[in-house]
């Protein structure tokens, strides 16, 4: 291929020259042979090298320099992977170059005129061929065609990034490079002769781990369900492994809700001169992580996409300091967090903003920059790197910005409530330090708790930048009918049926409004038990529409996947609550572990914030520090309802005993500040004919959460989430295989042994479409609304690929037609898609001689028709045995 003129140092090291002319040389590889084969001690040394240090010429042994008379620099123009390759553009350079340039009398003009040349060449072929310009440099473009010559990619099939690195098989280190694309992890060495290939999907790797040994400090695990891979001494591990967390998370997201990647084309292009291997998706995935963090840290809607940050001072009038900082701009927000955690943050709203503008340096306020709101409060940022570029940008991003009318009340001036001590909190652009958080954990006043929910929570932005849009989800939502709202309605009346609110049909008709609305608006998530009861909640303290938000964030932000089908979220914060367990309460660990107790009380306590399980006048101020502080406030109580009950329960026999332990004693936390009258609650059911457990009140309880395990972060949280995600989503894809195994396995004469390979070999090609698309839409393809065993379809272009491993004595040229046939035998709907019941039970019918006699026929009556065009060819046509009655043949799935 042509390639953009670049200089050669040393144009005959490694190299041997075939063909020369005046200004033109073709070269071939040391080493290789006439097609790039390798022979002899000089192709192994020289292929060596090629790997270690990077050479593109492993891939392309072929090149052609340009170099003018008398000149001492030579010049790339293109490479080759086989000979006929190479010759061609030799040939096209001596008959449409090689006359013209004899006219040329000076240098310059020459090496002018063929870069021109070369670079308007493949221009042309970019644009016939639809090829756009990226940001990827030259360097990685020549890993790109690496990675798809040495591992078979497609060109769908995106590289992401690549490293050098050694990878341990056995006891032997081979060096060689790891490449990181979207849907694979690929390794590759060449050393004196023996190459070594590793190829692994990021939806099969169980546990990825960086782990630090006395011999090896730099250390990654990455574990299949079948084997452990060890790679080290890399240059970069800590950037290396942060991209193979990111890219694994999205493999279990697509494994979760069969969501694609889709590459973000709106970022800001490189400068051409940019020195940096780096790729455009490497760029797109390390924006996506610095705006999740953002996203995270400021609790801001999804959408919201972090444009930059920047290191500064905050001046904070209510103690006349100067806070060093950061601040973070996006499109929506200006947001500020100290470098000391916890000490003040800020979140202001451009829809707030009034006047941006530069103030009068000086030596106590260098390069300050003011902020004023609506509310008519002033925020003064000082020690700016590029302050007229900040300013520009903000600039920008408020005439962007429409305004918004906020419904039934002033936001950014109503919140005028009684309590003194509280009133820094009557703004939406308010300070929030430390002070704010004790204030919350001494007990949010019930008239404020709604208002100041949504405020924590980030729902009070979504709220003020979609007017009207709750208002049209219950008008379309309302009267229509699915599995969603049949569960609902069932649900409806088990919402706090204790309370007065949901004692009559209003109550119960707001409920019915916010929770079908949330299920019209994610539809992945519908309804999900649960929701009821804390939705309940929120209507308590909250207008509907402001219920509706809550869920939102809470669903969608603040307990991520927690209201699935699968409970996944859940799932995974179990898994980091018996870590924590064992860390911080490592004396009862093993007896809970026994009991199996801390498996069943996460899944109630952290489904619903403790409101199921603890008293509800007490369980609120659980929620009100949840909203404040996010989800490590449910971990610390959790563990401190642990450690305050390890005695009783180091002696329980049974898990039985060790719930009515626990029940007890949540059902007896009290909050005496609470002016609501006592609700019963399902505990005192358990001890009527006990004496009563002393009570315990829940601001004790709460700050001796803090005192023994504030130290939680939520950074480490969200690390050991990862680990757990990995874990959890693979146990139920290989829950959901033994169970599809088991429902079938009766129908069918193949054994379950049998029943795994084909169900493995089918959600392969399955996700294959979803990583390079197919015929269909993905939609069509994947309906969770289906039983299982008929959720996942593939379309004709996926079977042929499966046709290939499951009939090898089906080839030859004309193996393409009888796939065909056997596809329409096998989609008994007609519906152009086969599903996994379909597919075995074709394959294994009740009798599998008339099956077999079926397919045979398929073949022979595709042998006929290619007599008759005496199109077939006896040498490469394959014909069965024509009445077998052995089953058909089922090859184990390729690594």
């Amino acid at each position: 291929m042509w390639v953009n003129p670049e200089e050669v140092l040393l144009a005959n090291a490694l190299w041997v020259t075939e063909r020369a002319n005046p200004y033109f040389i073709l070269q071939r590889r040391k080493g290789h042979g006439g097609d790039g084969g390798g022979g002899g001690l000089a192709g192994l040394l020289v292929g060596t090298l090629d790997v270690v240090l990077d050479s593109s010429a492993r891939v392309a042994p072929y090149r052609i320099l340009y170099q003018a008379p008398d000149s001492l620099v030579y010049w790339t123009i293109a490479c080759g992977c086989s000979r006929k390759e190479i010759t061609e553009h030799w040939e096209w350079l001596e008959q449409n170059l090689l006359q013209t340039l004899s006219i040329f009398e000076n240098e310059n003009d020459i090496n002018t005129f063929v870069r021109g040349k070369i670079q308007g060449i493949i221009a042309e072929y970019n644009k016939i061929n639809g090829i756009k310009e990226d940001d990827d440099t030259e360097k990685f473009k020549e890993a790109i065609v690496k990675f798809h010559k040495l591992f078979g990619m497609p060109e769908e099939e995106k590289l992401v990034n690549y490293y050098s690195c050694s990878y341990w098989k056995g006891k032997v280190p081979r060096q060689g490079w790891v490449y990181l694309s979207i849907n694979h992890l690929c390794f590759y060495s060449f050393l004196m002769g023996r190459e070594a290939k590793l190829v692994i999907r990021w939806v099969d790797i169980t546990q990825l781990e960086k782990n630090a040994t006395l011999l090896f400090p730099d250390m990654i695990k990455v574990s299949t369900r079948s084997s452990e891979h060890f790679f080290s001494v890399f240059l970069n591990i800590s950037e290396t492994f942060k991209l193979m967390e990111q890219l694994a998370n999205i493999a279990m997201r697509q494994l979760l809700d069969n969501e694609g990647f889709e590459q973000d084309r709106s970022l800001p292009k490189l400068k051409k001169k940019s020195p940096k291997k780096v790729s455009a998706l490497k760029r797109d995935l390390d924006a996506r992580a610095k705006s999740e963090r953002y996203r995270a840290l400021f609790r801001l809607p999804k959408d919201e996409k972090l444009d930059g940050h920047t290191d500064c001072t905050l001046w904070t009038p209510f103690n006349k300091m100067h806070i060093l900082g950061q601040m973070f701009v996006s499109t929506n927000y200006i947001c500020f967090t100290s470098k000391e955690e916890n000490l003040c943050s800020l979140i202001i709203p451009l829809r707030e903003v009034t006047i941006v503008e530069k103030a009068d340096s000086s030596s106590v306020l260098p390069s300050p920059l003011s902020i004023s709101t609506k509310n008519r409060m002033t925020f003064l940022f000082a020690n700016l790197k590029d302050r007229d570029f900040l300013v520009q940008r903000i600039s920008d991003f408020l005439q962007q910005t429409t305004s918004k009318i906020y419904l039934d009340k002033n936001i950014s001036g109503s919140y005028i409530r009684t309590r003194n001590t509280l009133k820094f909190l009557q703004r939406v652009c308010m300070y929030r330090t430390e002070k704010t958080r004790d204030l919350v954990l001494k007990g949010i006043p019930e008239s404020m708790r709604g208002d100041l929910w949504l405020l924590f929570s980030g729902a009070i932005n979504e709220m003020a930048t979609h007017p009207g849009y709750y208002e049209d989800l219950v008008e379309k939502s309302m009267g229509k009918y699915n599995l969603a709202t049949e569960e609902i309605e069932r649900d409806l009346h088990r919402s706090l049926p204790e309370h007065p609110a949901f004692q009559n049909e209003m109550g119960i008709a707001a409920l019915r409004r916010v929770l079908t609305a949330y299920a019209f608006r994610n539809p992945n998530i519908g309804y999900c038990q649960a929701m009821n009861i804390v939705t309940s909640v929120l209507l308590l303290y909250a207008k509907e529409e402001e219920a509706f938000w809550l869920l939102v964030a809470l669903c969608e932000r603040m307990l991520p996947d927690y209201y699935n089908t699968r409970v996944v979220g859940a799932l995974v914060d179990q898994g980091v609550f018996e870590e924590l367990a064992r860390d911080y309460i490592p004396q009862l660990y093993d007896c809970m572990q026994d009991l199996g107790v801390i498996s069943t009380i996460s899944l109630s306590w952290f489904l619903t914030l403790f409101l199921s399980v603890m008293p509800f006048e007490s369980a609120v101020v659980v929620v009100d520090c949840f909203f404040c502080e996010g989800i490590k406030v449910i971990f610390q109580l959790a563990l401190a309802v642990l450690d305050a009950n390890v005695d009783k329960l180091l002696n329980c026999k049974d898990d039985g005993e060790a719930m009515t332990v626990l029940g007890r004693y949540l059902d007896s936390i009290t909050n005496k500040d609470s002016t609501l009258p006592p609700i019963p609650h399902l505990h005192s059911l358990l001890s009527d004919d006990v004496e009563p457990y002393p009570e315990v009140d829940i601001f004790r309880l709460i700050r001796s959460s803090y005192e023994k395990f504030g130290s939680i972060r939520a950074d480490l949280i969200e690390q050991m989430r990862f680990k757990q995600r990995l874990k959890v989503i693979q146990t139920l894809e290989d829950t959901t295989k033994r169970n599809v195994v088991r429902t079938i396995v009766t129908e069918t004469s193949f054994t379950i042994d049998e029943l795994e390979e084909l169900y493995a070999l089918f959600k392969a090609e399955h996700l294959t479409s979803c990583y390079w698309g197919g015929n269909s839409n993905a939609t069509e393809r994947h309906d969770p609304s289906l039983p299982y065993l008929e959720q996942y379809r593939i379309d004709f272009e996926q079977f042929k690929g499966m046709f290939a491993l499951l009939f090898p004595w089906a080839c030859g040229t004309h193996s393409d037609i009888l796939a065909a046939r056997l596809f329409r035998l096998l989609d008994e709907n007609g519906d152009l898609l086969i599903n996994f019941r379909e597919f075995v039970s074709g394959l294994s019918k009740e009798d599998p001689q008339h099956f077999q006699n079926n397919v045979t026929n398929q073949f022979v009556s595709v042998q006929l028709i290619l007599s008759l065009q005496n199109s077939c060819d006896s040498k490469t046509v394959c014909t069965p045995p024509l009445h077998t009655t052995q089953k058909i043949p089922v090859l184990p799935m390729m690594q």
